[in-house]
């Protein structure tokens, strides 16, 4: 028989373990993300991919302030800092980490070999050192490819369909970037063909790129390629009114070019590839290793062309490019 004593130690912790036999429940655990973007946080472009990747942990059960914390660090495009945020984002002890494009995934992977690393917009993951092969990263990153090479030379060959005239092509790239040049290779392969000489011009300094596109503009039949990179992208609005300004026809590897005012795009749906690597993230935080995860190539590819600006340029497209056309703007 229990005695009083007893009865009263028992039904004290008994009253203790009241709420939790009544249905609360422990707190979720909260998972951390480290997301370094190469650009500026109030850029629309980068804001657009964030709130796809977003979305997508949204339907994968993730919120941010529930079960998750997200913590950001953005580039500005200064590339000499990225080893230095990279460290400091590293620091946090996130359980993985999304980065966007090659140069800071580079940073990222020299900071640390043990944080899981998503990567979006890598153009060269193996020749980067990123990966050892695509079906078999073996590291602790993985992600999502940019394009080929050889998809420079798609570029060159929109720009004659559009702009037959033009013989001089002025390549907006990063030499620093070894992933850029070997898009620019990939340009360069098929220029002889299409009857382009090419002049390539580095995407790190706004002021040379105007002077140079300035001084290359002062020769007649003359057309611009932007290639994709985190540069080409956040001085879209200075490479459309150059382009603009000097009546060169332009190709761009981003929609935002477009619809910044720009000629035509080309390229893979870099917001659908944040939405992608979401699902990525959650199978990392639910204990799947990088190593495994293959690294993925672009499903989606979108062409646009802005009737506008090929007006502004005296320019008619003609009907085979405008019927593969995915998006069309008046």
């Amino acid at each position: 028989m229990m005695r009083r004593r007893e009865f009263v130690t028992f039904l004290s912790g008994a009253v203790a373990a009241w709420p939790f036999a009544a249905g609360a429940q422990p707190r979720e655990r909260v998972r951390r993300i480290g997301v370094f973007m190469p650009g500026v946080a109030d850029d629309a472009e980068f804001q657009v991919r964030n709130a796809a990747f977003l979305q997508g942990l949204g339907g994968l059960g993730w919120t941010v302030g529930r079960n998750l914390r997200i913590e950001y660090r953005w580039g500005a495009g200064d590339a000499d800092r990225y080893r230095a945020i990279a460290a400091e984002l590293v620091a946090t002890e996130p359980d993985v980490i999304l980065a966007l494009g090659t140069s800071t995934v580079s940073a990222l992977r020299r900071a640390t070999h043990r944080v899981p690393i998503i990567f979006t917009s890598v153009t060269d993951p193996v020749g980067g050192g990123l990966v050892a092969s695509l079906a078999h990263p073996g590291g602790n990153a993985t992600g999502f490819l940019s394009t080929e090479f050889g998809f420079g030379g798609k570029w060159l060959e929109l720009l004659k369909d559009i702009a037959p005239q033009v013989t001089r092509v002025a390549v907006i790239r990063d030499a620093a970037v070894a992933s850029q040049t070997g898009v620019f290779g990939g340009i360069q392969s098929v220029a002889p063909s299409l009857g382009a000489e090419l002049r390539p011009i580095d995407s790190r300094d706004p002021g040379e790129i105007e002077r140079e596109v300035t001084a290359f503009a002062r020769e007649p039949n003359g057309g611009l390629i932007a290639v994709s990179g985190s540069n080409v992208l956040m001085h879209r609005e200075m490479l459309v009114a150059l382009a603009a300004r000097h009546r060169l026809p332009a190709v761009y590897p981003y929609r935002s070019h477009v619809m910044s005012g720009g000629l035509a795009c080309y390229g893979p749906d870099n917001v659908d590839q944040f939405r992608q690597a979401a699902a990525y993230v959650d199978r990392v935080i639910k204990g799947e290793k990088p190593a495994d995860l293959p690294v993925q190539a672009p499903t989606k590819f979108e062409l646009v062309i802005n009737l506008k600006a090929a007006k502004g340029l005296g320019l008619e497209i003609p009907p085979h490019v405008l019927a593969r056309a995915d998006e069309v703007i008046e």
